[in-house]
């Protein structure tokens, strides 16, 4: 696999690596309900905040998703469905537009594994990235826990 945009890539490890101490679900909902600047840093950071909450969670998956009416949803599956405060929609738009920069994905999308560093190890994830008309979903898978 090769890594378009290796910053990308690395701010994204640093912002997991800057939250890792954080109450993930207070920062997703400070997240939600807070205006709407910023939205590339703030793409990364409620991408790194939702996967660190996965982790925390010992979740299978994170999923994202957008209908054709704007809307999104966002939720964490795993022994129980966590749902998560969803993203504003520039928030969202930064979101894909960052996975697609990081992991070199067309406009339909794709699905690729992607190694997230994480202080003292590394971790790997497999994302999945589904665009179709005004519908798109980002799902990020983790590893078995078992």
């Amino acid at each position: 696999m090769q890594i378009k945009d290796p910053n990308l890539h690395l701010k994204l490890q640093e912002m997991c690596d800057c939250y890792l101490d954080t109450d993930y679900a207070v920062e997703l909902a400070r997240m939600a309900a807070g205006p709407e600047s910023e939205p590339e840093e703030n793409a990364v950071k409620y991408l790194a905040l939702a996967i660190m909450y996965g982790i925390t969670e010992k979740a299978d998956k994170l999923k994202l998703k957008r209908d054709k009416d704007g809307s999104i949803e966002a939720e964490l599956k795993g022994e129980q469905k966590i749902k998560l405060p969803a993203p504003a929609g520039s928030v969202w738009e930064g979101m894909v537009a960052t996975i697609r920069r990081i992991l070199h994905f067309d406009q339909e999308g794709g699905e690729l594994p992607l190694a997230l560093g994480l202080r003292a190890g590394s971790l790997d994830l497999k994302v999945k990235l589904k665009e179709k008309g005004d519908k798109s979903s980002l799902t990020i898978a983790f590893p078995s826990w078992k």
